[in-house]
């Protein structure tokens, strides 16, 4: 199974987190072959240069190959390669779990959190694009966790 791992990857909190949870999903299975855009030297070693084309055609080639895209949600927004990612997948109906684990979403029944959204500039929760995550939705599904993600992985390996 060819999976595409879509994250953010300019922060290097970022980049240890995706390799992270690439080594999570490696060790999954054997049959698992994860492409991580920052692996990829040819295009994302800062130090060098590739232009706006070759990232491009470098990632969406891999997206197009990919038998499942993984994307991590997590951010101030989503970020903005990740949600052109899952828009190439969406059209081409390639299956999608979305890792989105923001602290900000716990609470959801806290009846102060939710009456605290009617005050103008109160919102407890953090908001994420819905055209993004309805992309996502249509064709996979969201989760909140590591563990339900890496499992979701393996459901999908498995079916």
């Amino acid at each position: 199974m060819n999976i595409y791992f879509a994250g953010p990857m300019f922060a290097k909190a970022d980049l240890l987190y995706n390799e992270y949870l690439v080594k999570k999903i490696r060790e999954l299975d054997d049959s698992i072959e994860v492409y991580l855009p920052q692996e990829n030297e040819g295009i994302n070693d800062k130090t060098a240069y590739a232009d706006s084309k070759m990232i491009a055609l470098a990632d969406t080639e891999k997206v197009l190959e990919s038998d499942l895209l993984v994307a991590i949600l997590d951010g101030i927004t989503i970020d903005a390669g990740v949600a052109s990612e899952i828009g190439v997948a969406y059209a081409k109906n390639i299956p999608m779990i979305g890792l989105y684990n923001d602290t900000r979403q716990q609470g959801a029944n806290n009846q102060k959190k939710l009456a605290a959204l009617g005050d103008i500039a109160e919102n407890q929760f953090h908001y994420l694009n819905l055209y993004t995550i309805g992309l996502v939705k249509l064709n996979g599904a969201v989760v909140s966790d590591e563990q339900s993600f890496l499992d979701s992985i393996k459901q999908t390996l498995n079916k």
